[in-house]
């Protein structure tokens, strides 16, 4: 586990943040697949912000955070700072296969694995890449607002 990774939250802090919650995304490494349907999903055409979700640059200021790509030796360390400052109750939701599994990237030299076996994952959001749809509807469903 990294360090300053936060331990599973209950459901009281759930609510703490399911009614605006800020989010920020984070493409550790990859392909850039992720990144672009994540593009897409905070677009107009899908407008995230019609479900009070706000999307921000700084760790400090979110609620939520997004990591897409393989966990790799060089990310590392950006992802325990990424970490390290997100305000806790906070969510970690790991977008597409290679945030959850490792993806194509896997057998790489260089891959740490996928991002549950470093910090505690709240959500997966699977894909390769996920679509628009796929990604608000994993959204809304952490923030407990999707059966």
């Amino acid at each position: 586990m990294l360090k300053g990774a936060c331990p599973r939250e209950g459901p009281g802090e759930a609510k703490m943040i399911r009614k605006s919650p800020w989010v920020t995304f984070y493409d550790i490494g990859g392909c850039n697949g992720c990144t672009l349907e994540w593009n897409a999903a905070i677009s107009p055409v899908y407008d995230l912000e019609r479900f009070g979700i706000k999307l921000v640059d700084s760790p400090k200021h979110a609620d939520i955070v997004i990591i897409a790509g393989t966990i790799t030796t060089q990310s590392l360390e950006s992802l325990r700072r990424i970490l390290k400052n997100t305000p806790k109750p906070r969510k970690i939701i790991a977008l597409g296969s290679c945030a959850i599994s490792g993806g194509l990237f896997k057998q790489s030299y260089n891959s740490k694995g996928p991002l549950d076996h470093l910090v505690n994952v709240d959500m997966y959001i699977p894909g390769c890449p996920p679509k628009p749809e796929a990604i608000i509807h994993g959204l809304l469903k952490a923030l407990g607002r999707k059966e």
